[in-house]
């Protein structure tokens, strides 16, 4: 099993990875013997993931932080990096490599406080490794003000310092941060081969499946997801009954408050599990005492760290709700191909009766409204407009149609 085993569909894009780790391996040990390095080299100090969701612009950047790592003696005999067996892969893919720092945030942004940090680290040399990596999960929700900061780690990078950036796409990136990079486009992988990493990886029964990977459209964690999971599904079918029940303003009201409700359901379980903990952890390292109360100038931490748990809660609530959303959007999309006699597979098929009731008492015109209502939401949740009078007018809208 290499590191490139979980890229799922991503031929080229791998093809382009490995050519980079051999030229990088090529340079550190020339380096290391004294030797000239190669005069050509397709191994450079920053690179831009960018792909839809579930694309695995993650797992590309994680597979090539491990080759870059990888100390397998069969490189010697001409073997590729990347083996995934030896102590720098393994090590790099589980997350426990002192030369690889993953960077990814449950908040809503990246600010200059923490790139200021991983530029600091950026700088150093490597400590057991061959190369410094940082991996950059949510490079599009870095600030202006960090991204600025990490321009200049970018245009002048230390020696053996590689970055690797991900992002949905090149304009969610600063303009004079993606010049600097080489820039990989993943696409969205085929059923067939989610369906087929499900059962050979997870362990999934085919049916289940090939159903999880039609109904995500080659979203690889979504579907590992619902056909593990069955609150997800749960969820899922009570959002795809949705455009059934808006029939009325007192149903459509209804319905957008069942949908932020559940977003909020979502985010207070994940709180759950990680805010007590959190708060715990803080008070046994400020000196609180079991139950008893904090320590004199403390107050600012504590209030930092319950700052920063609401954020993440306001994200968690805002990604569960755009789940819905593209949900929404995918049965919309079905109604429309029954409605123009499109022969693609629909990803629905489960709820075939509901999107026949929909698409025969509808026009493709009025489908295309109700979908442009989705995005209009999408669009106003993410200027922070309060969810609630988001997701009410676009049910008004799915309504009228």
């Amino acid at each position: 099993m290499t590191v490139w085993d979980d890229l799922v569909g991503q031929g080229r894009v791998q093809a382009s990875l490995a050519a980079a780790a051999r030229d990088a391996d090529a340079l550190v040990t020339a380096e290391a013997e004294g030797a000239a390095p190669p005069e050509a080299s397709k191994m450079t100090h920053a690179w831009l993931f960018t792909g839809p969701p579930g694309a695995g612009r993650d797992t590309a950047a994680r597979a090539f932080a491990a080759a870059l790592q990888c100390v397998s003696p069969d490189r010697a005999l001409g073997g590729e990096p990347g083996c995934g067996f030896c102590d720098g892969c393994h090590t790099a893919l589980i997350g426990t490599h002192a030369d690889v720092e993953v960077v990814r945030t449950d908040l809503l942004s990246i600010g200059v406080k923490e790139t200021r940090e991983l530029v600091r680290r950026a700088q150093l040399s490597p400590a057991v490794g061959r190369w410094q990596v940082i991996v950059m999960e949510d490079a599009d929700r870095l600030t202006e003000g960090a991204g600025n900061v990490l321009l200049k780690a970018v245009e002048e990078p230390a020696p053996r310092t590689v970055w690797l950036l991900c992002a949905p796409s090149v304009e969610d990136v600063l303009p004079t941060i993606r010049s600097r990079c080489r820039h990989l486009v993943l696409g969205t992988p085929s059923v067939e081969a989610v369906a087929d990493v499900l059962i050979r990886r997870d362990g999934i029964e085919p049916e289940a499946a090939r159903a999880a990977a039609r109904a995500t459209q080659g979203h690889i964690d979504r579907a590992r997801r619902l056909a593990t999971d069955e609150r997800a599904r749960s969820r899922r079918s009570t959002v795809l009954r949705l455009p059934l029940r808006v029939d009325d303003v007192g149903a459509c009201l209804r319905a957008a408050q069942e949908l932020v409700d559940a977003a909020g359901e979502d985010a207070k379980q994940a709180a759950e599990e990680t805010d007590v903990k959190e708060t715990e952890n803080l008070r046994a390292a400020l000196g609180a005492e079991s139950g008893g109360r904090m320590p004199r100038g403390t107050a600012g931490a504590m209030k930092e760290l319950a700052d920063r748990q609401k954020r993440r809660s306001t994200r968690t609530q805002r990604d569960s709700l755009d789940l819905a959303l593209t949900d929404l959007t995918g049965f919309y999309r079905d109604v429309l191909a029954l409605q123009l006699g499109s022969r693609v597979h629909l990803a629905n098929e489960d709820v075939r009766d509901a999107l026949d009731r929909v698409a025969g008492g509808s026009t493709p015109e009025r489908t295309l409204r109700r979908m442009e209502a989705i995005g209009a939401c999408r669009e106003a949740l993410d200027r922070n407009v309060a969810p609630l009078l988001a997701v009410e007018a676009m049910t008004m809208a799915l309504r009228t149609g």
